[in-house]
C-alpha cells in the first residue's frame, strides 16, 4: 500500500482517523488551556509543564496494570468509552476554583485511561490496514495529529485569549464527546484480538514475554528515552515565552507533519534503515541553540527543524511489529505508546525541576544534550538499521 487513495478506500479507516483527529484536537485544544491557567494560578513552569505532560506519568501505571485490555476489550466499545470519560473530566477541569490537587488527581485518571486507549488504537489500526499498509497508515494519522495540533494550538491560543481558559476547556470537553459519537457509529463492532480477562497478571504477564526479547528492548528504549527528553523541551514553551508559546507549539507540530509525510509516503524502502540514526540525532541537535538564547525566529526555526527528527521513531515501530506476534500487537504498541507518554512526563518533570533552579532555555539545552547522549549510547544496538525483516 503506497498511495492515500488506497488507503482512505480502506473500510473503516475514514471514521478511525475522524475519531483519533478530533480527539487529538480535543486534547491541544484543552491541554494548552490548562497549561496557562495553572502557570497564572501559580507562576510555577515546573507544574505549568506537568499540568501539560504529567498525565504521561499515569501512563507508567496503567502500562504495568491495566495494559492487557487493550487486546481483550471490543475496540469499537471501548474508543467510545474512553472518550466519554476524557469529555468528563475535561468538563470538571473547567469548574472555577477546582484545587490545584484536585486538578492533578484529574490528569491522573486521564493518564490511566489513555494507557489503554493508545493500546486499542493502534492495534485496531494494525487490524483495519493490510501487512504493508500499517507504515503508511500510521504515518497518516501522526500527520492529522501535526495538522490538528497546528490548528488547535492557534485556536486554542484565540480562544484562551478571547474567552478563557475555562470556557477552552468546555470546548475541549464536547470535542471529545464528538469523537465517541463518531467511534461508536463510524466503526464496525469487532471481537477482542485476544481471549481472556483483562487483568493485573495477565498485563505483567504479556509485558514480560515483549521484554524478553533484546531487540525489542533496544528498540523500545529508543523510541521512549530521547522522544521523552525532547518533549521536556516542548513542556517549557509556555515558561519561555508565554505570549508566543502557541507559536512554537506550532512550529513542533509543523516539524513533526513534514517528518511524517517523508517518512509514510516519500521515503522509499531502501533509504529507510540508513535516515533512521541521522534523524534521531536531528530531534535533539537543534535545541542546543537555547544555550546562547537565540531571537524568536531562531528559536522558532529550530523548534521546527529538531521536530522533523520524531520521524524516526515510525521506523522503529515498523521494526518493532515485525518482531511482535499479532495476538499481542495491541499491547506491544500499547506499552509502546504508554512508556514514551510516562517517559515524555519525566522529561517535563526534569525539564520544569532544572527550569525552577536555572532558566527554561538553560533547562531546554542541559535535555538535547541528554537526548543525544541517549541516542549515541543505543545506536550499537540498532545498527541493524529499522527494516522490518
Amino acid at each position: 500500500m503506497r498511495t492515500y487513495q488506497e488507503l482512505f478506500r480502506t473500510r473503516e479507516f475514514a471514521p478511525f482517523f475522524a475519531v483519533v483527529s478530533v480527539q487529538i484536537a480535543a486534547s491541544t485544544v484543552s491541554g494548552l488551556a490548562l497549561g496557562t491557567l495553572v502557570y497564572a494560578a501559580t507562576g510555577s513552569p515546573l507544574l505549568s509543564a506537568l499540568s501539560m505532560f504529567g498525565p504521561s506519568l499515569a501512563q507508567l501505571a496503567g502500562a504495568v496494570a491495566l495494559l492487557s485490555a487493550a487486546d481483550r476489550l471490543p475496540p469499537r466499545g471501548a474508543m467510545a468509552a474512553l472518550a466519554l470519560t476524557f469529555a468528563a473530566g475535561t468538563a470538571v477541569l473547567a469548574v472555577d476554583g477546582l484545587p490545584v490537587w484536585a486538578i492533578f488527581l484529574i490528569i491522573f485518571g486521564h493518564g490511566l485511561a489513555a494507557s489503554v486507549g493508545g493500546g486499542v488504537r493502534l492495534g485496531l489500526l494494525n487490524e483495519i490496514l493490510p501487512a504493508n499498509g500499517y507504515l503508511l497508515g500510521r504515518s497518516t494519522v501522526n500527520m492529522a495529529v501535526g495538522v490538528q495540533q497546528i490548528a488547535g494550538y492557534a485556536v486554542g491560543g484565540l480562544l484562551v485569549t478571547a474567552f478563557s481558559p475555562r470556557g477552552t476547556l468546555l470546548t475541549g470537553a464536547a470535542l471529545y464527546a464528538l469523537a465517541a459519537l463518531i467511534a461508536r457509529f463510524g466503526l464496525t463492532a469487532r471481537a477482542p484480538r485476544a481471549t481472556g480477562r483483562p487483568s493485573i497478571r495477565q498485563t505483567w504477564r504479556t509485558n514480560r514475554q515483549l521484554w524478553s526479547s533484546r531487540q525489542r528492548r533496544v528498540l523500545y528504549l529508543a523510541l521512549w528515552v530521547p522522544n521523552g527528553l525532547i518533549v521536556g523541551c516542548e513542556s517549557l514553551f509556555v515558561a519561555y515565552a508565554p505570549d508566543r508559546a502557541g507559536l512554537l507549539f506550532a512550529g513542533a507540530a509543523a516539524g513533526m507533519l513534514a517528518g511524517d509525510l517523508a517518512a509514510g509516503r516519500l521515503l522509499p524502502p531502501r533509504w529507510r534503515g540508513r535516515l533512521g540514526a541521522p534523524l534521531r540525532l536531528l530531534l535533539a541537535a537543534p535545541y542546543l541553540l537555547f544555550a546562547v538564547g537565540p531571537a524568536f525566529p531562531v528559536a522558532l526555526a529550530a523548534v521546527t527543524l529538531a521536530s522533523v527528527g520524531f520521524a524516526a521513531s515510525l521506523l522503529l515501530q515498523e521494526q518493532l511489529l515485525a518482531l511482535t506476534p499479532q495476538s499481542m500487537t495491541g499491547q506491544a504498541l500499547g506499552l509502546q505508546s504508554s512508556g514514551l507518554l510516562a517517559m515524555q512526563g519525566v522529561g517535563a518533570a526534569l525539564a520544569g525541576g532544572i527550569a525552577q533552579l536555572g532558566s527554561p532555555a538553560t533547562a531546554m539545552t542541559v535535555m538535547a544534550v541528554a537526548s543525544l547522549l541517549v541516542t549515541l549510547a543505543l545506536a550499537p544496538g540498532l545498527s541493524g538499521g529499522t527494516r522490518s525483516g
